[in-house]
């Protein structure tokens, strides 16, 4: 019959322990950071921008205290294929711009188990010029808005400070203020919404958020940011890992040559054998030199 030996349990146990303690270290730092770091910051958590078939869509606000001039303000929006995720799980991606001083909205969509595309388009732009409109009163500098995000919120960031002033997806916003923004920090955003719904690189997320609409193949085509290169856009830099399977490598390069040709102030940041985000400590690291670079070199002439 076998006989528990407490010696056998420390043999087993240890040698896990002080494997896995730098990373229980590091987690505890980062939890640590993410939540202690805003407090130097007003926050205003689940404000109602919009109103739409009875629900109600919110937005997070981070405003610095004690500044005595506006300040540069990020509106991040959160990815999950457009059929997950919320506003709430972004505080890690906005945590640099808290550190510089920045204000920081971040913002949530109808997602395709509520609404089928373009709903989340549509309420983007809303929040956007929800900003715009009431941003003096959180001391942010209307002129300096720069729009980010991953993934599909990567894509939302693109499309809403892409589309033109006669697109027609904006008409549930309480005004018809024109959208105009300073940059847009695009992570590994889905640029062509065709090529994910029923090109070569299909992928199941695009799916379900156009789900049966007769008429998807039109919706998509009208959200896809590819289609909206002009020469009066605002800068845009785009990160995205070449070997990303579920937002091709190949949208970055695309939406890149479009905006050279463009002539449109542009940068690509490719994260060599990075995937669908989740980059080391080093990648990050050059990444955000490259934004404050980027951002650094074109704000500043606002």
């Amino acid at each position: 019959m076998f006989k528990f030996k407490p010696q056998l349990l420390l043999i087993l146990v240890v040698p896990f322990l002080i494997m896995i303690l730098p990373l229980l270290v590091k987690l505890t730092d980062r939890v640590r950071r993410v939540t202690t770091a805003p407090q130097n910051y007003q926050k205003h958590l689940n404000i109602t921008y919009l109103e739409v078939n009875n629900i109600s869509l919110k937005l997070d606000i981070y405003a610095p205290k004690n500044k005595n001039e506006p300040v540069s303000t990020l509106i991040y929006f959160h990815g999950g294929g457009w059929i997950s995720g919320t506003k709430d799980a972004t505080l890690s991606s906005i945590l640099p711009y808290i550190k510089k001083g920045w204000g920081v909205v971040t913002v949530q969509y109808r997602l395709g188990n509520v609404s089928l595309a373009p709903a989340a388009v549509k309420d983007s732009l809303c929040a956007v010029k929800w900003v715009i409109n009431n941003g003096d009163e959180y001391g942010f500098d209307v002129n300096k808005i720069v729009l980010s995000g991953e993934s599909a919120g990567g894509h939302l960031a693109l499309i809403t400070g892409m589309l033109p002033a006669s697109s027609d997806l904006d008409h549930q916003c309480p005004d018809n203020k024109k959208i105009k923004v300073a940059a847009i920090v695009n992570w590994y955003g889905i640029a062509d919404v065709v090529d994910v719904l029923q090109g070569e690189n299909q992928q199941d997320y695009a799916v379900e958020w156009l789900g049966n609409q007769s008429d998807r193949l039109n919706i998509a085509q009208k959200i896809s940011p590819i289609n909206y290169v002009r020469d009066d856009l605002p800068p845009i830099l785009t990160i995205h890992g070449d070997a990303d399977t579920l937002v091709p490598y190949s949208h970055a390069v695309q939406l890149h040559q479009a905006l050279e040709k463009a002539q449109v102030p542009n940068e690509l940041m490719t994260i060599t054998d990075g995937g669908h985000g989740g980059f080391g400590n080093k990648e990050m690291t050059a990444i955000y030199e490259t934004i404050d670079h980027f951002l650094g070199s074109h704000l500043h002439q606002k």
